[in-house]
């Protein structure tokens, strides 16, 4: 027998205003259609005045705590991933805790941008192999809407707010890949890359929060084929193939990523969750919005194999494979 990670629950948040492409014509050089062609997003959710990041991430895992038949004092750890904090500290986790109301465990955030989530699932993964936690709640959230600049047509038409939740929890497997759970995970890092993804202000070099940059035919060309490797990596290493694959579960950042990286792996787009449209690039929420949509839509069903993969800021990436 072994120790598996296995998702008892999902559950996600968007904020109320829906944004159309439309809306940036008013005050940008752009089109519904120059939006739908370069990206594949339609629409995306913005955050209220006076709702943050923690706000959201709340919400989200108050539905997959709900989802999973738990409570909040039947989590031992919250794992937040996000770049756009409440606050510089005390960490977003913390603040989903008093939320939650819970009385026990800890929280801390993971910061890794869009691959975040990935970090934050491997992370937890971890404290439930070392038997640090049974119950981890996962959580994804991010208000990057407080970071565009307004003036920039290709960044800020492509992103999004939002949070996804999901549960974790430490259940006895055979120690195959037939097992629920979490199965293998690959993390990356390159900081030679961190100029094509980044914002230029931070408490230590400007002390204001700054605003998102990105050099975006660059960051295209290295993401395919970091996506589709590190993907195949986490594969490799429980012995699977891409023929395996029932669902990939990507970072929504850019359709034609999407797409070509499914083509690289040989797996059809029937196969691939796709929520962009609806969502722009919600950052390390992504990935958490995606699993929650995938499975109240039904198409994500038990014993599944599903491949969620992400890059972002860093550069940083990696992919998580697991039994649903």
């Amino acid at each position: 027998m072994s120790v598996r990670a296995v998702v008892t629950g999902v559950g996600h948040y968007l904020p109320e205003r829906i944004v159309p492409n439309a809306a940036f014509e008013e005050t940008l050089d752009t089109t519904d259609e120059w939006i739908r062609t370069r990206s594949g997003i339609e629409r995306r959710h913005f955050a209220a005045e006076g709702e943050t990041t923690s706000d959201m991430a709340i919400a989200a895992a108050r539905r997959a705590l709900t989802a999973a038949g738990r409570g909040p004092d039947d989590i031992d750890a919250v794992v937040v991933a996000t770049s756009t904090p409440d606050l510089t500290f005390p960490s977003v986790a913390t603040m989903v805790q008093d939320g939650l109301g819970m009385t026990r465990g800890f929280g801390f955030d993971v910061q890794a941008v869009c691959a975040g989530f990935v970090f934050a699932l491997t992370n937890a993964n971890a404290l439930i192999l070392a038997g640090q936690a049974k119950r981890v709640l996962v959580i994804g959230a991010e208000t990057f809407s407080r970071i565009m600049d307004w003036t920039d047509r290709s960044t800020c038409v492509l992103f999004g707010d939002g949070a996804g939740a999901l549960v974790l929890e430490a259940q006895d497997g055979t120690g195959d890949t037939s097992d629920r759970g979490i199965l293998s995970a690959d993390l990356n890092s390159d900081g030679r890359f961190r100029d094509m993804l980044y914002v230029d202000g931070g408490v230590s070099s400007t002390g204001h929060s700054g605003k998102l940059r990105m050099q975006g035919n660059p960051l295209f060309r290295q993401a395919v084929d970091k996506l589709t490797a590190t993907a195949h990596t986490a594969l490799s290493k429980v012995g699977l193939s891409d023929d395996a694959v029932d669902w990939i579960v990507p970072h929504q950042a850019n359709i034609r990523i999407i797409k070509g990286t499914a083509k690289k792996m040989g797996v059809p787009m029937e196969r691939v969750i796709v929520t962009v449209q609806d969502h722009g690039n919600t950052s390390a929420a992504s990935i958490p919005l995606a699993l929650s949509v995938g499975a109240e839509r039904g198409q994500i069903k038990p014993g599944d194999l599903i491949v969620t993969e992400a890059i972002g800021g860093g550069l940083a990436w990696g992919a998580v494979v697991l039994r649903w």
